[in-house]
Formats: structure tokens, sequence, C-alpha cells
């Protein structure tokens, strides 16, 4: 599995379609047998108490996406905290079992572990 990570808008998903996958072949349900899961980050916040259960199956697919949601001010309420805290706990998870983490900054991926296709780690 390769976890893909960055902020908003760096360019995660096309550096995935890079890697051969196409649009339909991505999902953000982490349920059916598309190989790439998008926007785990927004399952983790509408359920930050079920993280466990996404482990498992995030672990099957081939790709996960996830939006970088530690960085920047803390956010005043309570929940955003929780779903912050999740996310980043259950992609450490995620990142201790990929083969490949990479990094996604101003469309230019760095591979910060494992190696990824096409592209000299760091």
């Amino acid at each position: 599995m390769i976890l893909v990570v960055g902020s908003e808008g760096s360019g995660k998903r096309e550096y995935v379609k890079s890697l051969g996958y196409r649009d339909e072949e991505l999902s953000c349900s982490i349920t059916g047998d598309k190989p790439v899961l998008y926007h785990l980050e927004k399952l983790v916040f509408a359920d930050p108490e079920g993280t466990d259960g996404l482990l498992a199956d995030a672990l099957k697919k081939e790709v996960v996406i996830c939006s970088e949601v530690g960085s920047g001010v803390i956010p005043a309420l309570y929940s955003e905290r929780v779903g912050r805290e999740a996310t980043g706990r259950l992609c450490i998870l995620l990142a201790r079992e990929a083969d490949a983490v990479v990094r996604m900054v101003c469309g230019i991926p760095q591979v910060i572990k494992g190696e990824a296709p096409g592209i000299r780690k760091i």
C-alpha cells in the first residue's frame, strides 16, 4: 500500500493518476473494491471513535490518500481537535505498514518511506 499525504490542493490525486490509476478507480468510500481511497480524513472526522475499523480496510487498498490536518492553528472546537488527533494516529499506523509514503508539496512528490514509481527518495 502507498500512503499519499499532503495539504489540500497539493496534487495528491494527480500524483496517484500519474501512477496509472483512473478516476473510476478512486473512491472516497472505504467499502467496495476500488483500489484507491481518498479523503481518509473526512471518514475519520465523521466518526473519530471508529478509526480502528478503518485501519484494516484501508490496509487492503493499493493507495490511500489523506489530507494533512495537523498543521496550523489548533482548532477551538473540541470535535475538530479530536478529528485531527484521530487522523494523525491513523496515519501513523498506516505509514508503519505502508510499502511507501509519499508527501506532496506544491505538486511535487517527496518519498519519505520506501520507493514509489519514478520518484527518487530525498
